[in-house]
């Protein structure tokens, strides 16, 4: 495995040592719902996570062979190549292992909420990284659908999974139109709306839930909802980090911002 990029922020706030990472957990994962790791390498795993030492997750997670290690370390991969891999090829390829990684641990470890999210989040990611034309054809929507829908059946206030259902629709109906993506795949606009608003109620400090759903809006209806989706990036660029993940969500918001 080459080197992966250093995490290009600073991350001096994002050092969860010792019982930093319990006090903080719930904040932490109010997105995801990860229940807290009962053993030390899955917490260390999640500790790297935190701080953006992406590659040493990835490395701390696998070696930890339990559900929050294997999800420390598909969430970390899965963030890295949506941030700071800029080659599609490369993007495309961490994905697929982590897509091929979460569907074997959806086996493993059925009732780990974050094993299905992850497995979603991965394909719906790849679905992007080879347009959603091709994702549709290749039916990765209908497994992207599956695995989200089992997670809010684990955990249903799941917010990550509301904002990434949210975007299932919009995507679809951006590609084959409202009447084609109701009859076909069963979207709305409206439930793409209602899942971002549900993540929003969930998860009212999230950058993530508002940049995702100003996209979405974008994507849902064009240039007529350009000032709610520029009050949304506004509002995600705004937000307070609390790990590197989430200044990686404002940084981009203000990228959005700054290429208006």
């Amino acid at each position: 495995m080459s080197t992966w990029k250093a995490f290009p922020h600073p991350a001096d706030a994002f050092d969860y040592d010792g019982d930093k990472l319990w006090k903080h957990w719930e904040r932490l994962h109010a997105g995801d719902q990860e229940p807290w790791p009962e053993d030390d390498a899955s917490r260390e795993a999640w500790r790297a996570y935190h701080r953006g030492d992406f590659q040493n997750a990835v490395a701390l997670g696998l070696k930890a062979e339990t559900a929050s290690g294997m999800n420390a370390a598909n969430k970390a991969q899965s963030i890295y190549a949506t941030y700071l891999v800029d080659d599609e090829d490369e993007k495309k390829e961490l994905f697929e292992e982590v897509a091929d990684r979460a569907e074997v641990a959806t086996k493993e470890y059925p009732d780990s909420i974050n094993a299905h999210y992850q497995h979603a989040y991965a394909l719906g990611r790849y679905s992007q990284a080879i347009s959603i034309a091709k994702a549709l054809t290749q039916g990765l929507a209908g497994k992207c659908k599956a695995s989200l829908d089992k997670t809010l059946s684990l955990a249903d206030n799941h917010a990550e999974a509301h904002v990434a259902l949210g975007a299932y629709h919009a995507e679809i109906i951006g590609k084959v139109g409202s009447m084609v993506g109701s009859l076909t795949y069963g979207v709305s606009k409206d439930a793409s709306e209602a899942h971002y608003e549900k993540a929003l109620e969930l998860l009212p400090h999230s950058a993530i839930a508002r940049v995702e759903y100003a996209n979405g809006l974008l994507t849902l209806y064009g240039n007529k909802r350009i000032k709610d989706a520029t009050k949304l990036y506004e509002e995600a660029a705004a937000c307070e980090p609390m790990d590197a993940m989430e200044a990686l969500d404002v940084a981009f918001a203000k990228s959005e911002l700054s290429d208006d």
